[in-house]
């Protein structure tokens, strides 16, 4: 009971952020090129700020051995719901299938999961985070294009490898390697950068929420289907799974794997939708849908993972 007053305390925390976006939807005190900007700074420049002053620690093998464990088990979660996603999300219009099928699999795991992992975990916690950030977009752009795309073929964009993640781990690995501590003129506004993720993140999303449209997705069985895999199936595995082995992980890493897990519909999947010519309607619903449903399925899972594991 502690752990689940604990969690919905700090998803509390973070809809409370998202209701100064919705007002500012509401008033028109910002508009969509303004929450454009926003999402650009947040993408190209909080992010590699945060993972960046993740890795300002000292050295420890044990560590790097568990990220390097991060890396494999959220590799592995991904081909295991990809696997059921696929079959279990069925609809006769493709243009709404796949996205649907992206949304079971794919969360948000950067705007949502990792103010979480900071507020639950600290530091730590945002550290291997940053690891199923990193995968997320490996498989968002392989995988995920080669699904969107209107002709098959194999997919591979150097998004996959060269993303806002990937550039905050190439500078934040190699300073943690060498217990390297960046000077206090660059370490200061760095930190003050990788600050702004949890409010900017939130207001964003709160944006989105107060323009959703959820009346369609509602007759939609297929995006009821792809939410409970999202809010509850996938992540209650990965608790079961990891549980098995919590003798041998680090209970911070395999939490801030179900936190990372357990968040709502990553935005991009949106962001897909219109890139690749799908139904938009049906993912910016299915987005917003489980956005608004997660303040209630975060909680208890978080707060089971934190129980026993």
């Amino acid at each position: 009971m502690r752990n689940l007053l604990l969690v919905a305390e700090q998803v509390a925390v973070l809809f409370a952020l998202m209701g100064v976006g919705a007002v500012l939807r509401k008033t028109r005190l910002i508009d969509e090129k303004g929450i454009g900007g926003v999402v650009n700074l947040l993408l190209l420049v909080v992010t590699p700020c945060l993972i960046v002053d993740s890795f300002q620690r000292p050295f420890d093998p044990s560590m790097l051995a568990s990220l390097g464990l991060a890396f494999l088990i959220a590799v592995a979660g991904h081909g295991l719901v990809i696997a059921v996603a696929r079959r279990a999300v069925r609809h006769p219009d493709e243009n709404v299938r796949r996205p649907l099928v992206l949304a079971a699999v794919f969360s948000n795991a950067g705007f949502m999961g990792v103010p979480l992992e900071q507020a639950i975990l600290g530091e730590t916690g945002v550290f291997f985070g940053v690891v199923y950030v990193v995968v997320f977009n490996l498989f968002m752009w392989s995988w995920g294009v080669r699904t969107m795309e209107k002709e098959t073929r194999l997919a591979w964009s150097w998004r996959a490898v060269v993303n806002p993640g990937t550039v905050g781990l190439a500078l934040g690995l190699p300073l943690f390697l060498l217990s390297a501590r960046l000077p206090t003129c660059l370490a200061a506004p760095v930190r003050h950068l990788a600050d702004l993720n949890t409010p900017l993140a939130m207001i964003v999303i709160g944006y989105s929420l107060a323009g959703a449209r959820l009346g369609r997705v509602l007759r939609l069985p297929a995006a009821y289907v792809a939410s409970g895999i999202r809010l509850v199936a996938y992540p209650l595995a990965l608790v079961a799974g990891l549980s098995l082995f919590r003798g041998c992980l680090d209970r911070d890493m395999a939490c801030a794997l179900v936190i990372a897990a357990s968040a709502p519909v990553a935005a991009m999947v949106s962001m897909f939708a219109v890139r690749y010519g799908r139904d938009v309607d049906a993912a910016v619903a299915v987005v917003s849908g489980t956005t608004a449903l997660s303040i209630l399925t975060m909680p208890p899972v978080i707060a089971l993972a934190l129980s026993v594991l």
